[in-house]
């Protein structure tokens, strides 16, 4: 692990500009897709990243003015990593006076026993840590786990679906869990990355890097991310653009036959003859070809 990353830089006049931003884009998110409510317990994922740093940073302002009540509470998981320097966090968050946990889970020995030297770490790494972390929410009666993922990360999340896995999906600023247990938020949706990383300077966190996979430099999301980048350099706004579509789908314009009955547009009432086996027999391969 490497040592501890200080973020600092000389305060500015537009500092206290981006902090209003800040706070404007997550309320906005919070209200756009109801993420937290009226005597919520919310869980926030602090990782000692710049993203979850300022993700809680931000709740905890918006917590004295929010409409409703709600409690936050940070929780870290300790995974072992060598040379972790287990004391960042807890010093932080109690000269903060921000209520905490600590949860300790060798996850590093199952990565680095599981995954050959040189591959992607992410996924199994990400599995197990978020297992931990719902275990523990479940447990401690948590109804809302939020999470540091941002604008950036939502978009780079969709293209990786699109480019490897032909699926048309990103990361959702609010989801469900698949055992229908948790509600996880991203608060942090509408905000860019780079204004994450100025505030995250301008606040002097200390930064705690992730050597266990986050340092890989092979890894497809960075290949995402690179592209990205060139594309708003030649386009600027372009990445809004493309994040602003992902709030405003036509089912009727794309090909999923889930979302939209395409072949009723072909028929009359009471005829189902574009979807009949006929179709099916002459659209079929050629066993002679």
């Amino acid at each position: 692990m490497s040592a501890i990353v200080e973020t600092t830089c000389p305060p500015t006049a537009d500092a206290g500009k981006l902090a209003k931003r800040l706070r404007h884009q997550v309320g906005q998110a919070i209200a756009d897709f109801g993420m937290i409510e009226d005597g919520d317990k919310v869980m926030v994922c602090l990782s000692g990243g710049k993203d979850s740093y300022t993700l809680l940073d931000i709740l905890l302002q918006l917590q004295a003015r929010a409409p409703v009540r709600f409690e936050l509470i940070a929780v870290n998981l300790d995974q072992k990593q060598p040379d972790f320097p287990a004391h960042v966090l807890p010093g932080y968050l109690k000269a903060r006076g921000v209520p905490f946990h600590v949860i300790e889970q060798d996850t590093y020995s199952t990565v680095t026993r599981l995954i050959s030297p040189g591959k992607t770490m992410c996924s199994l790494c990400s599995r197990l840590r978020r297992g931990a972390l719902y275990s523990w929410a479940a447990d401690n009666g948590i109804s809302k786990i939020a999470l540091g993922h941002h604008r950036d990360d939502i978009l780079a999340t969709f293209f990786l679906n699109m480019f490897y896995q032909a699926q048309l999906k990103a990361m959702p600023p609010t989801l469900r869990s698949d055992d229908g247990r948790h509600v996880v938020i991203r608060p942090l949706a509408y905000c860019r990355e780079s204004d994450i990383v100025e505030y995250a300077a301008s606040r002097n966190f200390p930064i705690i890097p992730c050597n266990l996979c986050g340092s890989q430099d092979n890894l497809q999301r960075q290949a995402v991310r690179r592209m990205l980048a060139e594309w708003e350099q030649l386009q600027p706004g372009r990445s809004e653009n493309i994040f602003r579509a992902l709030g405003h789908v036509s089912p009727s314009q794309l090909a999923d036959r889930q979302l939209f009955d395409f072949a009723a547009l072909g028929r009359g009432e009471g005829d189902d003859t574009t979807r009949s086996p006929a179709w099916l027999a002459v659209a079929a391969p050629d066993d002679d070809h």
